[in-house]
């Protein structure tokens, strides 16, 4: 906005790669009223240093707009008289919130989130969006059975996915993901390839990048129903006919603390509760309460996510060094996943600490995360962090090398110890939520 003297408002936005680039896109690149002077960047490697590209900031700004560290947000403010403090990424309890926000206000400026409304792209086609209230709790396996419904029903899908925009963002403002070539050829990192290969595996085309007004419209050119794979707990970029939203019951109570999981919460036309297989029924049971209290008009589903071990009996007895998939484990505060579940289940005498073999940035990861002790996180956000992974692997004193990444690690990586997979997909017996599928695609979203 424009204040009375004629200045124009400035900006920081608050990011971590993702959510900040799209705000910016659809409520400030083309607006003169308002001056984004910097992005800063927190959770993922490698962000903070560069730039916003001039070729997707537009015209307002031909130099780009710096990508600087969180920790310099005060300086920012300062130097800028910064007038407000946008926040815009995921994953982040309700207190880090507001001590973020402190911060900004202590500086001066106002703190502001951005809403539904204000962020939301319509789309020419109907949409299904998968969300969570936190990262981990199994989206990207209930997205792929969907889409395995839909097509099964004679609809073409596209799987419009959460950016993750680690390289040249530039290049990166479309991204199209048809074959594992197409992943080679635009250097996927590990955290890109867990989510994009298994679903070119069923044969799905997955969109992803930057700018996602012009992803969406390529996404509707090819499909007649455009699936939204969300990303950590954040809400869809994209106005939904179906919202539906998972609930780990192996984090019971997360569902109320975390910004901005109890958004979707709140939001959701159906809740899946995912894992009862592996959760406390005690969780499950608190999980279902919370759901009720909130929204109870919101459909509940209870699934679960049973795994498969590649070679079960070779984890019997066996010292096992667990890779575990990385956002899950670091940001997702968990720490335990179904490379753990399975190791104590098919009997290996004891889980490897990696932390002693950890080099460069894996040391970081570890002391950023003093939850995780006997797992390793899939860390691989470059090549550098790629090649720290794996010289972490190799240093591990252990038998076996349990995989439980969404994408198998033994391509990516030489690993000297025998190792085998743990892979998991969605379950649902009841039939209850394809049912909802197809009544939404029928129906349409309520007015």
């Amino acid at each position: 906005m424009e204040h009375r003297d004629g200045t124009i408002t400035s900006v920081v936005i608050m990011g971590a790669a993702g959510r900040d680039f799209h705000n910016f896109n659809v409520v400030f690149r083309n607006n003169p009223a308002y001056r984004v002077v910097a992005f800063t960047a927190a959770q993922i490697p490698n962000i903070a240093g560069r730039l916003y590209p001039h070729e997707l900031a537009g015209p307002h700004y031909p130099d780009g707009i710096p990508i600087l560290p969180e920790n310099a947000l005060e300086t920012i403010i300062a130097i800028h008289s910064v007038d407000q403090v946008i926040f815009a990424y995921s994953d982040v309890s309700h207190e880090e919130v507001m001590h973020q926000a402190s911060r900004a206000l202590a500086g001066g400026a106002d703190f502001r989130l951005l809403g539904p409304r204000a962020t939301m792209l319509r789309s020419r086609k109907p949409v299904i969006s998968v969300c969570a209230v936190r990262t981990g709790a199994g989206k990207s396996p209930l997205a792929r059975r969907l889409a395995v419904w839909l097509r099964e029903q004679g609809r073409q899908v596209a799987v419009v996915r959460h950016p993750m925009p680690y390289g040249d963002l530039a290049q990166q403002a479309v991204q199209r993901f048809a074959t594992l070539e197409d992943l080679r050829q635009n250097k996927c990192t590990i955290e890109e390839r867990e989510e994009y290969e298994p679903h070119i595996a069923l044969g799905n085309v997955v969109f992803a990048g930057v700018d996602y007004e012009r992803i969406l419209r390529q996404a509707e050119a090819e499909a007649d129903v455009i699936l939204w794979d969300g990303g950590n707990n954040d809400f869809s970029f994209v106005e939904s006919d179906l919202e539906i939203v998972l609930v780990d019951p192996h984090r019971a109570g997360h569902e109320q603390r975390y910004f901005p999981g109890e958004v979707n919460l709140l939001r959701a036309d159906v809740i899946v509760v995912t894992k009862v297989d592996t959760a406390d029924p005690r969780h499950v049971e608190t999980v279902r309460r919370a759901i009720s209290s909130m929204n109870p008009k919101a459909q509940i589903i209870e699934s679960a996510m049973p795994f498969l071990v590649e070679d079960a009996e070779a984890v019997r007895g066996k010292r096992v060094l667990v890779i575990e998939d990385g956002p899950t484990v670091t940001h997702g505060e968990m720490a335990y996943g179904a490379g753990v579940l399975a190791a104590k289940k098919y009997g290996a005498s004891a889980l490897a600490d990696p932390r002693p073999a950890a080099v460069g940035s894996l040391r970081e990861t570890f002391r950023g995360n003093p939850h995780l002790k006997c797992v390793l996180p899939a860390m691989g956000y470059g090549p550098e962090q790629l090649h720290d992974l794996e010289q972490t692997i190799n240093q591990v004193d252990c038998d076996l090398v349990l995989i439980a990444t969404p994408v198998d690690l033994r391509r990516l990586v030489a690993i000297r110890q025998p190792a085998c997979r743990v892979t998991y997909e969605f379950e649902e017996p009841s039939g209850v939520l394809k049912g909802l599928l197809l009544k939404a695609l029928k129906e349409g979203k309520p007015a």
